[in-house]
């Protein structure tokens, strides 16, 4: 729904033929006299002279910046239309911290229909592809270094980055045997013969050595070869679990959003027992396409205990949003599949924008990695994340947050550091010491 407030924009003004203006009331006090100017303009009127009396009114609407292209069309062409159509000024803010539109029109109705077509512009734009989402629920796991210098070293292996000074030795080597053959052949000799009344030379080849120079090493499988390059890997500073995508247009619907989670951090402890949890990343698979022509590659995930604590907080959480009314309508229908991606083709960075669907070769990379031990983790929070915005470590900006249990609490009120990777106890004093750390 969209927000409109009313506020006048001009008063009624008397123009006189030879376009001096005069007030209409002069002063309060001085009741005679403006009787007798009102009388005067009436009479200036019916003797010919110009007189307008116009009234404009406005309404400013809550769009958000990221909706103003939609609103303004190409080169400006949907904002025309509708300006020429209902006889309407639509003003846009150049500034990005202006979330509203100005309408101004002649007519209550005219404005009202004007607020009404950018109302249909908003729906449809954020219910297509054009409007790509803005803010996201995720799960941090960049926050474990340990897991981030994992991550880096699969990058540098796939992307062969290690292997750079081994292939420009490779390359020179091969160039100096070349060299070396070309000079040990420099002085193979050629018979010449030149028939008489001919112009044509005959070469005699008999006494020319055959060389067959072995082929220069080439890569069969490169990385650009099999659509692998740096920019479809997910940076290793931001790596995460995604619980909800959302779309969050305008300041409004991203301060219920940052009011919503805030407001479900009991019913998040609830559904996980108060207790830590700990996930487990384990492998690869492929999410969309086959391995030979992938788009997007992940890390499955597996909660430590398989209790179903984790499905069961983020269900808290999907709840709680679309009862906002802050998740689309499709998004709504969507199930949960909880994962880590580590590779995803849309993120690949083209000279030139092609509609072509895009993939890569994810066969090696599976061969290779498809059984990884990336390890246990603790999951220690959840974050309203804005996406194309990072903070001082790397992470995506964080709107706001709620914390999830580090600790356990036994019968008795004491308190354990739960620094277990994931392995649970109820109490037992003798237990807790023979945990893992």
């Amino acid at each position: 729904m969209i927000s409109m407030l009313w506020r006048p924009v001009s008063t009624t003004a008397t123009v006189s033929a030879d376009h001096t203006m005069n007030e209409a009331v002069v002063a309060t006090d001085e009741i005679t006299e403006s009787a007798t100017t009102c009388s005067n303009d009436e009479q200036r009127v019916i003797e010919g002279e110009s007189s307008s009396s116009i009234e404009k009114h406005s309404i400013s609407v809550e769009v958000g910046t990221s909706l103003f292209r939609f609103i303004k069309g190409k080169g400006g062409s949907t904002q025309q239309k509708i300006e020429e159509e209902l006889g309407v000024k639509i003003s846009i803010p150049t500034s990005k911290e202006d979330d509203f539109v100005s309408i101004e029109g002649t007519s209550v109705d005219s404005v009202t229909s004007a607020a009404e077509k950018i109302q249909a512009i908003i729906d449809e734009s954020v219910n297509s592809r054009n409007l790509d989402y803005s803010h996201f629920i995720s799960l941090p796991l960049a926050i474990h270094p340990e897991l981030v210098d994992k991550l880096i070293n699969f990058q540098n292996s796939i992307l062969g980055n290690e292997d750079a000074c081994t292939n420009e030795n490779e390359d020179t080597t091969e160039n100096k045997e070349v060299d070396q053959l070309s000079k040990e052949n420099a002085d193979v000799a050629v018979e010449l013969k030149v028939e008489d009344g001919s112009a044509a030379v005959k070469v005699n080849l008999t006494n020319i050595p055959l060389v067959s120079y072995a082929p220069k090493a080439s890569k069969s499988s490169t990385s650009s070869d099999l659509g692998i390059d740096k920019s479809i890997f997910i940076k290793p500073k931001t790596f995460h679990l995604t619980v909800l995508m959302l779309k969050l247009w305008n300041k409004d619907r991203v301060k219920r959003a940052t009011e919503v989670l805030q407001s479900i951090s009991t019913k998040v402890m609830d559904a996980l027992d108060n207790r830590p949890l700990s996930i487990r990343l384990k492998g690869l698979d492929c999410m969309k396409g086959s391995l030979a022509k992938a788009r997007v590659l992940y890390a499955p995930v597996e909660e430590i205990g398989s209790e179903g604590r984790l499905l069961r907080a983020c269900q808290v959480i999907i709840d709680a949003y679309t009862e906002a009314g802050l998740v689309l309508e499709n998004d709504a229908k969507q199930s949960l599949k909880l994962h880590a991606t580590v590779m995803n083709a849309r993120h690949r960075k083209r000279k030139t924008w092609t509609k072509k669907v895009d993939s890569f070769d994810a066969r090696g990379i599976f061969k290779q990695y498809g059984s990884e031990e990336w390890g246990e983790y603790l999951i220690r929070e959840a974050h309203l994340s804005q996406r194309f915005s990072f903070d001082e470590n790397g992470y995506y900006h964080c709107c706001t947050s709620i914390t999830f249990p580090e600790e356990m609490q036994n019968n008795h009120g004491c308190i354990f550091i739960c620094a277990c990777k994931g392995r649970h106890f109820n109490g037992d004093k003798k237990e807790a010491h023979q945990i893992e750390r």
